[in-house]
């Protein structure tokens, strides 16, 4: 199916048919990274720019690894050694990095919108890899595409989203998408971190983890973003620990077949047990491996990759 986007900037207004065309394109690109020389020529001559604002590993590493894969340049913006610290606008930095012929912008700021507003005035492909507490959109791209390769459908699957929802630009995405893809969402966490207006989306919220986690197919965990609170919205990590932290013990109230995952970083002993993180429930690595090829599929369709060749 043709994919009619010139950016990427959220999940929010993206159809299910653009969804599932994603979906189904990171399928045709898992294998590449299984091949002894993990390359074909698809985006040569292509250049792609991270421009992150925000530390990130997986993120920013598995979108460069995703570039280069399909054979594109890659630069990598580093924030702390520009001209952003001599006090150069975003505007002014994004036409300087433009200028330089790239085919796509890779954004991640601490401001929610900031992707958006890039797009109305740049000329390159926008991909948004999150932008403060709004959206992160590939992040639930590979989300749903883990879930549904375990899984083998994403339409009726009980999927339980815990921890620090308010700030979460993650759960926000995969509330957009899992809803759109017909499964069924409940949100548990304390609750000045559970934001009222998700009930709006018909989503069921939940202050108590051993009653919501019953009979769920899958178990999101989230970090608890410190970084983005201005205040304590819980009295203190040990009662958080206690109350809302994934243990063998809850978990086992969850479906036999259940899966666990976490977008990572991974706060070990705070919201998820260790034993459970390396279990073999767990397919929070397979997540990280997923996001190459789906990255790779938003890169292909967005930059127009030319008909499929491959190196066998």
């Amino acid at each position: 199916m043709p994919f009619d986007h010139k950016h990427l900037l959220g999940i929010e207004f993206l159809p299910k048919k653009d969804i599932l065309t994603i979906l189904d394109t990171a399928e045709s690109f898992v294998e590449i990274s299984t091949r002894e020389v993990k390359k074909v020529p698809i985006l040569r001559g292509k250049t792609i720019i991270n421009l992150f604002f925000e530390p990130s590993t997986r993120t920013r590493s598995s979108f460069e690894l995703a570039a280069k894969r399909l054979s594109a340049d890659i630069i990598n913006f580093n924030r702390q050694f520009s001209s952003v610290v001599k006090g150069e606008t975003l505007k002014d930095t994004v036409l300087n990095l433009e200028s330089m012929q790239s085919d796509a912008l890779i954004i991640r700021h601490n401001c929610p919108g900031v992707p958006h507003y890039i797009s109305t005035f740049c000329r390159s492909h926008v991909i948004n890899a999150g932008d403060g507490a709004h959206e992160h959109p590939t992040q639930a791209l590979l989300d749903a595409f883990t879930i549904r390769q375990q899984k083998k459908k994403l339409e009726g699957l009980k999927i339980l989203i815990v921890g620090d929802i308010l700030h979460s630009r993650v759960a926000r995405s995969n509330i957009f998408l899992l809803s759109k893809m017909g499964a069924e969402i409940a949100c548990v966490g304390p609750p000045a971190l559970l934001p009222e207006e998700f009930k709006e989306f018909g989503i069921a919220c939940d202050y108590d983890l051993d009653r919501a986690i019953q009979g769920a197919d899958v178990i999101m965990m989230l970090r608890i973003q410190s970084e983005r609170q201005q205040k304590n919205l819980f009295p203190s990590l040990r009662e958080y620990k206690d109350i809302f932290s994934l243990t063998p013990k809850r978990f086992r109230r969850a479906k036999r077949n259940a899966i666990i995952m976490h977008p990572g970083p991974i706060n070990r002993g705070v919201e998820i047990s260790a034993d459970l993180a390396d279990s073999a429930k767990s397919v929070i690595l397979r997540q990280v491996e997923n996001g190459i090829a789906v990255r790779m599929a938003v890169l292909y369709l967005l930059l127009g990759g030319k008909e499929r060749e491959t190196t066998d």
